[in-house]
C-alpha cells in the first residue's frame, strides 16, 4: 500500500487544501464553513479555525504557496482571499459578478491572479486593487455553453485550461495589463489577448471533470463522465491526442506526477495510475491501493481511431485509442467517490511523491510512493 496515513474528519469532504508547510489543512466538511486542522507531534489533528462567511457549500479551496492565503469558493457565487493576520483569519471580498453558483477555483502560479468556475458558464480570472483593498475580476464570457467544472493555470501563469458539462475542454489566454509582463521569448502567450481561445478539445461527448497540466505545460489531462481520460500534446493550432477507455467508473480528477505519471480519481474510490511508455503512449498501469499490479490489455488501435476521428470531424487531433480493463477486485481506502486530489510537494520543477485525497466518504488520505519501486522507475 503506498497510503501512509488515513483521516476521517467529517461525514463528507467536499474539497480541501494544505498550507505552505503541510502542517495544516483547510477544509470543507459538505456545508457553508471551512474548517483548518493542525497536526500536532503526536499526529494528531486539532480543529483551530472556523473559517464562516459563505451562506452555501464551499466547493473550492486553494492555499496558496507562496503568499499564505486561502481562497474559498461557494454555491452562494461568493469568493473570499482568506489572510492571517496574528491569530484570526480576515476575509478580503472578491467582486466576481456571478448570478450562478461558483464550482471550483485555483492560484495562478506567481500567485498574482487566481481563475474561479461557474455554474454561469463563465470563468472570473480575478486580481488584486490595492486601493480600494479587494480582488477585482475580468470574466471570460460567451465561450462555454455550460458548467465550468475544472481550471487548471498552464506554467507560464498566461494560459488557462476549463473543462465543462458541455463535454469540451478549452484553453484562453488570460493575460491582464498591470498584473502580467510580457517575457521575451515566452511565444504566442505574449501576442495573446485576454479572454482569447487558444483551442477548443471537442473529445469528450459527455461531461468533462477535472484538467490538469504536466509540469512542463506540454500535456494537458482531462476526464469525461464516459470513463475516458484524455492526453493532448502540442495545445495549440495542431494539438495531438490520445484517449484512454476504462471499464470502470469515471473519474473526477487527475493530477501530474512527472511527465510520465498520472494519477486518475473518481468514482472507483481507488487512485488509479497511469503511464506513458518511451513513445509517448499513454495506458492504464494499476490501481495504487493495490499490491500488485493490475492486469490490464492496452490495446492501440490507429485505424479505428483514424476512422472514429473522421466520423466525428476530428481527424486533425490525431485521435489514438486504448482501451484497458482493470481488476474489479481492487479494493481500496476510499468507501466514496474521490473528489479531490492535491500535491503535497509543490516545488516547480520537482517530482511529486506525495499527495492526498478527500471524497464523500469524509476520509483525508496521504499517500507516499517512495517505497513504489514500479512507480519510482517511470518518475
Amino acid at each position: 500500500m503506498a497510503a501512509v496515513s488515513v483521516h476521517k474528519f467529517a461525514d463528507c469532504v467536499t474539497c480541501h487544501a494544505w498550507s505552505p508547510d503541510q502542517s495544516m489543512i483547510a477544509l470543507c466538511p459538505n456545508n457553508d464553513e471551512v474548517h483548518i486542522y493542525r497536526r500536532s507531534e503526536e499526529e494528531k489533528w486539532e480543529r483551530i479555525h472556523v473559517l464562516q462567511k459563505h451562506d452555501q457549500i464551499v466547493s473550492g479551496i486553494d492555499w496558496s504557496s507562496r503568499s499564505n492565503k486561502i481562497v474559498t469558493v461557494s454555491h452562494d457565487r461568493n469568493s473570499y482571499v482568506w489572510n492571517q493576520e496574528t491569530t484570526e483569519w480576515v476575509p478580503t471580498l472578491v467582486i466576481l459578478r456571478l448570478n450562478r453558483a461558483a464550482l471550483c477555483v485555483q492560484w495562478s502560479p506567481k500567485e498574482n491572479k487566481f481563475a474561479v468556475g461557474s455554474g454561469a458558464k463563465t470563468v472570473c480570472v480575478c486580481y488584486y486593487e490595492q486601493e480600494n483593498n479587494w480582488w477585482v475580476s475580468k470574466l471570460i464570457r460567451k465561450k462555454h455553453d455550460s458548467s465550468v467544472t475544472s481550471v487548471a493555470w498552464h506554467p507560464n501563469n498566461i494560459f488557462l485550461a476549463t473543462t465543462s458539462t458541455d463535454g469540451k475542454c478549452r484553453v484562453f489566454s488570460t493575460f491582464i495589463k498591470g498584473v502580467d509582463t510580457r517575457e521575451a521569448g515566452s511565444g504566442p502567450p505574449s501576442d495573446s489577448k485576454f479572454g482569447e481561445q487558444i483551442v477548443q478539445l471537442d473529445l469528450s461527448f459527455c461531461w468533462a471533470f477535472g484538467v490538469k497540466w504536466s509540469p512542463s505545460g506540454n500535456t494537458l489531462a482531462y476526464v469525461g463522465h464516459n470513463s475516458m481520460i484524455y492526453f493532448v500534446d502540442d495545445v495549440g493550432p495542431s494539438p495531438l491526442a490520445q484517449s484512454v477507455a476504462l471499464r470502470d467508473l469515471p473519474l473526477r480528477d487527475v493530477l501530474y506526477l512527472s511527465e510520465r505519471v498520472l494519477i486518475g480519481v473518481g468514482f472507483d474510490c481507488n487512485p488509479m495510475v497511469f503511464v506513458a511508455d518511451e513513445s509517448g503512449l499513454w495506458g492504464f498501469l494499476r490501481f495504487l491501493g493495490e499490491r500488485k499490479a493490475a492486469a490490464s490489455s492496452a490495446k492501440s488501435g490507429s485505424q479505428f481511431s483514424e476512422a472514429f476521428g473522421k466520423l466525428y470531424g476530428q481527424s486533425r487531433y490525431g485521435i489514438s485509442n486504448n482501451s484497458v480493463q482493470p481488476s474489479r477486485l481492487h479494493g481500496g481506502i476510499h468507501e466514496n467517490c474521490i473528489n479531490c486530489i492535491v500535491p503535497l510537494n509543490r516545488k516547480v520543477g520537482s517530482k511529486v511523491t506525495r499527495f492526498s485525497t478527500s471524497g464523500l466518504d469524509g476520509r483525508v488520505v496521504i499517500w507516499d510512493l517512495q517505497n513504489q519501486e514500479d512507480l519510482l522507475d517511470y518518475l
